[in-house]
């Protein structure tokens, strides 16, 4: 089999041609490949594109619009020139790592699907194959960063973090404290790549146009999705509804001529976290559910599939999160790590006892949190899990049979609830 280790260092062959065009009835589409003029192993430079795509020995290429424009009935899709991971220079790769390839741009382009509907606040948003991890916002970037990575540091190992500000030299300092694949922001501050550098295998992207990344938030472009016959699925992208706390749609249903309302009003820091959640949401695989709390991320389920199942998942997630939490703050362990420090004597067992204890006090923080759903809820019993733990506040589409009975479960829990009138499938 050779070195299995080295292919993942290995630049797969690339035979895709260096223009591609689509045409769409009248309309051509033209495209370039992107090639970039990086440091090689002998201390040179090679043009390569993606060093492969999401496997090891798959060719793959990047493609940038730059002619023609498409327009499908009153949509106007993204034109040319307004390209942001496909525009990637060589200036804009301070470091290279070993070259970046499919799942390190495929994360960075996932985190502007979050990102651009953020404008206010400092955010940063940690992606782990394609989903986040963790997304916050900070009063400033350092603690925007600290709040994702703490959101689950364990899945955060590896991961590419995406921050609508500049790094800074203390945030910087964090990120060299854990090995991360990609690193991408509008700038850094002298200093930081210093102190970066020394992971060499990370790639650092500069992406200036992520301070202006909102500009970005009603932009649609052409999704394809390739069939294994050969064929194609062609749609427009989908652009989330809720910017602010106003685009909410109250939560009310009919039955038999009765109407169903919810009889608590949402407070405003959680209608805030609710408008969070559903910018998270249009980066996570379907079926998800995740749970946001004080502009932060509590825990994120994604890909499952059934409503239930993912609803019990991110309660799960949220209390494995939450123990590593303060197995880190006790001994500078995740929880396994230190598991297995207790299982050796190198600590003591009460600190597993004492974490464990603490978790199921407080419900790993998700009493008080915002529970928000990419679909509806066919039955109570999945916004019954989210209840059951204290979740103050449920964000989701709206529009089932028995959204009724989830507006009961609710009242009967104390909680609010609001519809978003749109779903978040991302598939």
């Amino acid at each position: 089999m050779g070195d299995i280790k080295a292919q993942y260092s290995t630049l797969a062959d690339d035979h895709f041609p260096a223009t591609m065009t689509i045409t769409l009835g009248e309309t051509t589409l033209t495209y370039r490949k992107r090639m970039w003029k990086l440091p090689a192993g002998n201390g040179g430079t090679e043009e390569k594109g993606l060093r492969y795509g999401e496997n090891p020995g798959q060719e793959a290429a990047l493609y940038q619009l730059t002619g023609g424009n498409l327009s499908l009935g009153k949509v106007e899709l993204i034109r040319p020139g307004q390209g942001i991971i496909s525009a990637l220079s060589e200036a804009d790769m301070l470091q290279s790592g070993k070259h970046p390839g499919k799942t390190n741009l495929t994360d960075v382009d996932n985190a502007l699907n979050i990102l651009r509907y953020i404008k206010e606040q400092p955010a940063a948003a940690i992606m782990k194959h394609n989903n986040p991890s963790g997304v916050a916002l900070g009063a400033n970037i350092d603690n925007a960063y600290e709040r994702a990575f703490m959101a689950d540091m364990v899945a955060a190992f590896g991961g590419a973090a995406v921050l609508n500000r500049p790094v800074n030299k203390s945030t910087a300092q964090m990120m060299g404290e854990l090995y991360l694949e990609v690193v991408a922001a509008p700038d850094y501050e002298e200093g930081c790549l210093d102190i970066l550098s020394k992971w060499k295998n990370l790639r650092i992207l500069r992406i200036p146009a992520l301070e202006r990344i909102y500009e970005y938030r009603d932009m649609r472009f052409l999704d394809i999705k390739n069939l294994m016959d050969g064929g194609l699925i062609v749609q427009i992208s989908s652009l989330n509804s809720i910017r602010s706390p106003e685009d909410f749609l109250p939560a009310q249903a009919r039955r038999q001529n009765i109407l169903y309302t919810i009889n608590r009003r949402p407070s405003e820091e959680e209608l805030k976290d609710g408008v969070l959640g559903w910018a998270v949401e249009q980066a996570v695989t379907s079926n998800s559910v995740l749970f946001v709390k004080n502009g932060c991320t509590v825990s994120v389920g994604a890909g499952q599939q059934d409503r239930v199942g993912v609803a019990q998942l991110a309660v799960e997630r949220a209390y494995e999160k939450y123990m590593n939490r303060l197995a880190w703050h006790y001994s500078r362990l995740n929880l396994n790590e230190l598991k297995r420090a207790v299982a050796e004597g190198r600590q003591r067992g009460y600190l597993l006892n004492q974490i464990e204890e603490e978790t199921t006090k407080v419900k790993a923080g998700l009493t008080g949190s915002v529970m928000v759903s990419d679909a509806f809820f066919p039955f109570r019993d999945g916004a019954e899990i989210g209840l059951e733990q204290g979740a103050g506040l449920i964000v989701q589409p709206g529009g089932a049979i028995r959204d009724w009975e989830i507006i009961q479960a609710c009242n009967e829990a104390g909680a609010a609830m609001v519809f978003t009138g749109q779903r978040a499938f991302k598939h």
